[in-house]
């Protein structure tokens, strides 16, 4: 088994990589709240108190485009970078080419990056299929060679 420490250079990689899409995973529900409270756009009853303290108005709501656009976009984040995470542990943890994971771990990272820029900023499809097929590919080679190695 690897060593899981920043002794270990690959697992260095793995851990900036991931640090960089689970900060922009996280940056996600910030960009949700900063819509909702400039928009006075909230969810929930009691949160409409926000609005109203910076007198505007306000009513329970879920269905304005922007912060739906914003909250799906964090949602498919979700879906792929927890198991790009959990996957890339034992990935790095079963030993493999340092090359070739260095190279998964780019590639998850890039597509996820562009996959927002997509999704934001609208651009035509298949452009964030692309990029979702890519980040998807990534883990998904790292998940088969994971699993070759234990049978």
């Amino acid at each position: 088994m690897a060593d899981l420490s920043f002794d270990n250079p690959l697992f260095k990689q793995f851990a900036f990589y991931s640090g960089v899409v689970i900060v922009k995973t996280m940056s996600m529900s910030v960009l949700t709240a900063l819509n909702r409270i400039r928009k006075s756009v909230y969810a929930n009853p009691e949160d409409c108190a926000i609005g109203k303290a910076m007198d505007k108005e306000c009513k329970p709501t879920l269905s304005d485009p922007t912060v739906e656009r914003i909250r799906r976009c964090h949602l498919n984040d979700l879906e792929n970078v927890i198991p790009f995470f959990l996957i890339g542990l034992l990935y790095v943890s079963s030993g493999p080419d340092p090359a070739t994971a260095l190279m998964y771990f780019r590639i998850f990272t890039g597509c996820r990056l562009l996959h927002t820029v997509c999704y934001m900023c609208q651009v035509p499809q298949p452009s964030r299929a692309l990029m979702f097929g890519g980040g998807l590919f990534a883990t998904m080679r790292m998940a088969v060679d994971v699993i070759s190695k234990t049978c």
